[in-house]
């Protein structure tokens, strides 16, 4: 059992489980009723996306300083309660089911899912 961190809308792998959106908004031109339909997400869960302000950093970075920027302040909205609860919660989860977790960018390193591994990683989640 594991969590698989995925780019939204690509391909599912084989016994992927349940996707789950990290993103602040849904595919755009996309019904709602065709989200899984066409490899996004099942669920969509955009308490673990960055805020928007904080979205706008990451897409500004050009510089590793910048980018650092980009990972304390997503690092500090993971760290409220609430986003404490949830990363606890689906690192448990990944020790008994599979699911994934994923957002759009193409490219995991200029992404918040790749802070979000680390931050898995860091609650003890099985990642494959």
């Amino acid at each position: 059992m594991a969590i698989r961190v995925v780019r939204l809308g690509s391909p599912r792998a084989e016994e992927e489980g349940i996707r789950i959106g990290t993103v602040r908004r849904p595919p755009r031109g996309v019904p709602k009723s065709e989200f899984a339909s066409q490899n996004w997400y099942d669920v969509w869960f955009p308490n673990l996306a960055p805020s928007e302000k904080t979205v706008k950093l990451a897409q500004a970075a050009k510089t590793p300083v910048q980018w650092k920027a980009f990972v304390r302040k997503y690092r500090s909205e993971m760290a409220t309660p609430e986003n404490v609860h949830s990363l606890e919660l689906l690192a448990a989860l990944s020790h008994t089911t599979d699911f994934s977790v994923g957002c759009y960018c193409e490219d995991e390193a200029h992404c918040h899912r790749s802070v979000l591994r680390e931050l898995l990683i860091e609650k003890g989640a099985e990642l494959a």
